[in-house]
């Protein structure tokens, strides 16, 4: 029987665009895809989720992958209120959850600038029972520590629990651990693969 739900944050409870982000600075599709490149696309991206070197240091290293636009990859990441933006389902799904006695739970690479930068986004976590964001443990999906620290933290039986995320490798990793997972594409096809798992949806 399921009795905890576990979602991933970005592209499951609110949208995340680094696209939309970049392109809300002005800046064409080439130029777009050369700041994606130098970013977001670059390996430390996760370092950035992960809070493991001082966001200086990385601001320094983004921008000397590609000096050319270093003025360019400090401005798109000093303000990233755009890069989160807010689902109209996620609290009331959340709250339904809820109300139906299951516990609700977050585990998401997050970084802290965009927890804080985008914290209206964000609404439905104050609904939730808690969680796990990289940057405040210092752990990253999908390496097992972050699973672990989970369902320690929280007393978890795998088996009791379904983890939706919107990335295969992620789900692969919970898989092993003994969670059921959804990979997420929409909330309707989510909610159908949660009523088959017996979730009271």
């Amino acid at each position: 029987m399921i009795t905890t739900i576990i979602f991933d944050i970005g592209n499951v409870l609110a949208a995340f665009s680094w696209r939309e982000h970049y392109k809300s600075f002005g800046y064409d599709e080439e130029m777009v895809e050369r700041l994606a490149r130098a970013t977001v696309m670059n390996p430390l991206w996760n370092e950035t989720d992960r809070g493991v070197i001082p966001r200086e240091e990385l601001m320094r290293r983004f921008a000397e992958s590609d000096p050319e636009i270093a003025e360019d990859i400090r401005r798109v990441l000093s303000d990233v209120r755009t890069l989160v933006t807010r689902l109209d389902y996620a609290v009331p799904w959340v709250k339904a959850l809820k109300e139906r006695g299951y516990r609700v739970l977050y585990l998401s690479n997050f970084s802290e600038k965009a927890e804080k930068d985008c914290a209206e986004a964000l609404d439905f976590i104050p609904y939730m029972d808690g969680g796990i964001l990289s940057y405040r443990d210092r752990v990253i999906k999908p390496m097992p520590d972050i699973y672990e620290l989970l369902i320690d933290r929280y007393a978890l039986t795998p088996e009791e629990c379904v983890f939706l995320d919107d990335t295969q490798a992620n789900l692969d990793a919970a898989r092993a651990f003994g969670f059921h997972t959804i990979l997420f594409r929409t909330q309707e096809q989510a909610v159908e693969e949660l009523g088959r798992l017996g979730v009271d949806v």
